[in-house]
């Protein structure tokens, strides 16, 4: 099954459809400048289980970086899906301990 994702910013968030159009799943975000927070993923029932949150994931921060963006990931399923894609660390705001 294939999935679009594109951003509907009226709406912040990002929109996955598959091929019927149907809403599969979004991801909603906060811009600020240059800083993105995502906030909130969430995938239709009916689409679980079929790479629509991966396919979000990756839309979303493949976005960012073509936009020059920070990322902030607030949502736990983006923060866990970027723990297994560090391809993405020089995107991610990084908390720095003060000593």
């Amino acid at each position: 099954m294939q999935f679009t994702v594109t951003d509907a910013p009226s709406r912040d968030r990002f929109e996955a459809r598959d091929e019927t159009g149907a809403l599969a799943g979004v991801v909603t975000y906060q811009l600020t400048g240059g800083v993105i927070a995502y906030t909130h993923t969430e995938i239709d029932p009916e689409f679980e289980g079929k790479g629509v949150g991966s396919t979000l994931a990756r839309a979303v921060m493949d976005d960012a970086r073509a936009r020059g963006r920070t990322v902030v990931p607030i949502c736990p399923f983006l923060a866990g899906w970027l723990g297994k894609h560090p391809e993405y660390e020089d995107i991610v705001a990084q908390s720095r301990k003060i000593k």
